[in-house]
């Protein structure tokens, strides 16, 4: 598998029933994760990973990924409010090289944007103090990215 994204156009016939995405939201201390359904419709906070050194990230990731027969990787962009791309997108794109050859999956860069506002602003309103939003609040973050790109998934013909 080469280290380069693919879209959701190329991603969907490689998917197969009982089969799972496994949505990241990667910051620079922690990794929030988020899965699919096995019907590819719903996301769901998983966890948060505490970042360590790539290669123990990365191991977790191979767990994971095992454990749950995730199938393919959505990933969150995090690209300026312009759409042009800074440090933390090269960063996110350097994950996404590194990564390939330990976990041959198929990799979509998904727009990020926003997701983290929008993941605070539903666990606000779910009346979960600062504390508690800040264990949660990048899994969420990632169940956000993921579930956009399974809308999107569920619109291709």
């Amino acid at each position: 598998m080469s280290a380069a994204p693919v879209s959701l156009e190329d991603l969907k016939p490689r998917l197969t029933r009982g089969g799972r995405l496994l949505g990241l939201d990667l910051g620079t201390k922690t990794i929030g994760l988020a899965l699919s359904d096995v019907e590819f419709r719903i996301a769901t906070s998983l966890r948060t990973l505490k970042r360590l050194k790539f290669r123990e990230d990365a191991a977790e990731l191979v767990r994971i990924a095992g454990e749950f027969g995730v199938q393919g990787l959505v990933i969150g962009l995090p690209l300026n409010m312009d759409g042009t791309e800074g440090p933390r997108a090269q960063a996110t794109r350097a994950f996404v090289r590194n990564l390939a050859p330990l976990l041959p999956l198929p990799v979509v860069l998904w727009d990020e944007r926003l997701s983290t506002v929008a993941a605070e602003r539903v666990l606000i309103a779910a009346d979960l103090s600062r504390a508690k939003r800040g264990a949660v609040i990048d899994a969420t973050a990632a169940a956000f990215i993921l579930q956009g790109a399974l809308d999107r998934l569920a619109r291709l013909a």
